[in-house]
């Protein structure tokens, strides 16, 4: 298989397991894109750099490993993968829009840059200077038309009615059914990997926790995953475990926070009302045995920031155990709400087909038929002595993903009593060595949406050279633009709902 000769040329990389590195010249970049993706293969993050010599990273991931590719670059320019991955167009448009390297023959409109930004100005680009004093200029965006009789557009956002972050989304409609969305975002851009370029790498996982707020501890960990392989850190048995116990409280909160959200959205208040009782209620449970509600910077280099006391465990766990037998009552109610039926079934479809199209990952993909899960497939410890069920349903619909946040919920729950009687004893924190400069490592973890990925190279002094957080996000925004097609305006609230994903995790 033309894939294996990729990986015969590989060599393992610092960071998660599976991971694996290879260079290669320009010529092999696309073939090496089209081997994988022949292979099974998707794309997982693209970015470009310029520190220290340009270059373009692509990092594919399949059941067996994690594979980044790098292209060093001695122009400004390099090869599109967007028609191999069509994920690849937003990341390519980025990657242009922060270091100014770009491809040759793809969408060139920007997709971080808005109006406030300066024309020639890319904060990731060598010797970049701050931006001051900038004037706002016209923005003109190219939405993709849609023309014919009886097509009109109804814009919505930037700025929403909740209390979310912003995000445009144009809708070309016939009556009330959809032909076209197309989406934009990227207007409240952070700087965080500006950010981690003037951070040093002990503190890094702060800033990686509050990459996307609902995330903490899936970046904290990728974050730590990356840092603790660099700095040759063995983290102590039981702050793995207690990791992992984090991970799945964060499962658990949001999935049961969508679950009303859904409800609500589909006309029953009853329901959110419930899950947002049991949410807190969780919340509260956890703040109780870990010392947080959201958990930001439980995990920190070389171990967790705070121990947790076996009756604390043993109360989670019980209050697991009730948590589990409420959702299966609610789940039961949800289940035979004729009402809620209607609104969920065959209602914003993403075939298995479309799914491995657009390389979907996390729990929109196990929704479609997809078994990707990388506590599973490319387990960190203690994931690995946790048989961990993946939850995947086969219908791709509004009701398929309720049905996996549910099958999420209740393995969750069996994960946090599992893990909370088998803790082992001892240390929770070490300390590691400072990594070389250049070193560089991925740290992935699965959280509660899909893979978190932490591309981490060392700089000098224990500094961060560069940083490249990536939400799993990237790839289930454009899903979103098929699913709705088809299905009317109303329908759109809950179909994103569904999904549910970070606008965070794209302005970067």
């Amino acid at each position: 298989m033309p894939m294996r000769k990729w990986l015969a040329r590989s060599q393992p990389l610092a960071g998660a397991p599976g991971v694996r590195g290879i260079d290669v010249v320009a010529a092999e970049w696309r073939q090496c894109a089209l081997d994988l993706a022949a292979g099974g293969t998707r794309l997982q993050a693209l970015w470009t750099e310029c520190t220290h010599g340009a270059a373009a990273r692509a990092l594919y991931a399949n059941h067996e490993f994690l594979l980044l590719v790098t292209l060093p670059l001695a122009g400004a320019e390099y090869p599109g993968v967007a028609d191999v991955f069509p994920a690849a167009a937003r990341m390519q448009r980025a990657a242009a829009d922060l270091t100014g390297l770009r491809v040759s023959d793809a969408d060139t409109r920007p997709w971080l840059r808005h109006a406030a930004w300066p024309a020639d100005y890319r904060p990731l680009a060598a010797n970049a200077q701050p931006a001051h004093g900038n004037e706002p200029r016209t923005d003109d965006y190219a939405f993709v038309r849609v023309t014919g009789d009886g097509v009109h557009e109804i814009p919505v956002g930037p700025v929403h009615a909740g209390i979310i972050e912003p995000g445009h989304f144009r809708f070309s409609v016939v009556g009330e059914k959809v032909l076209r969305l197309e989406e934009r975002l990227g207007y409240v851009h952070k700087g965080i990997e500006q950010l981690f370029a003037r951070t040093r790498l002990i503190d890094g996982h702060r800033l990686a926790a509050r990459v996307s707020g609902d995330s903490a501890v899936a970046y904290g960990w990728a974050y730590c995953q990356a840092l603790e392989a660099l700095a040759a850190c063995p983290v102590p048995p039981r702050a793995q475990w207690l990791r992992a116990l984090a991970l799945e409280a964060e499962r658990i909160a949001n999935h049961l926070g969508d679950l009303g959200a859904l409800a609500n959205d589909a006309g029953f208040a009853f329901g959110l009302a419930q899950f947002s009782r049991l949410k807190e209620v969780w919340l509260r449970a956890t703040q109780a045995a870990l010392g947080s509600r959201y958990l930001n910077d439980f995990v920190v280099p070389g171990g967790v920031g705070a121990d947790a006391e076996p009756q604390r465990l043993a109360e989670l766990a019980a209050g697991a155990r009730t948590i589990e037998a409420e959702t299966r009552v609610l789940r039961e109610i949800l289940d035979e709400h004729a009402g809620v039926r209607d609104r969920f079934v065959g209602t914003g479809i993403v075939t298995a087909e479309l799914a491995t199209e657009l390389g979907l990952v996390g729990l929109a993909a196990r929704a479609s038929g997809h078994d990707h899960d990388l506590r599973t497939d490319l387990p960190c410890e203690p994931y690995n002595r946790l048989s961990v069920q993946k939850c995947v349903r086969q219908e791709g619909d509004v009701a398929a993903r309720v049905a996996v946040r549910f099958d999420e919920v209740l393995e969750s729950i069996r994960l946090v009593a599992a893990i909370a009687a088998d803790v082992p004893p001892g240390a929770v924190r070490a300390d590691g060595t400072m990594p070389p400069a250049g070193a560089t490592a991925v740290g992935a973890i699965e959280g509660w949406r899909g893979p978190v990925i932490v591309a981490l190279t060392a700089g000098e002094d224990g500094g961060i050279r560069r940083c490249h957080p990536h939400d799993p996000s990237w790839q289930n925004w454009p899903a979103l633009e098929h699913a709705i097609i088809g299905n009317i305006v109303p329908d759109f609230p809950l179909i994103n709902k569904s999904f549910n994903l970070s606008y965070s995790g794209h302005d970067l």
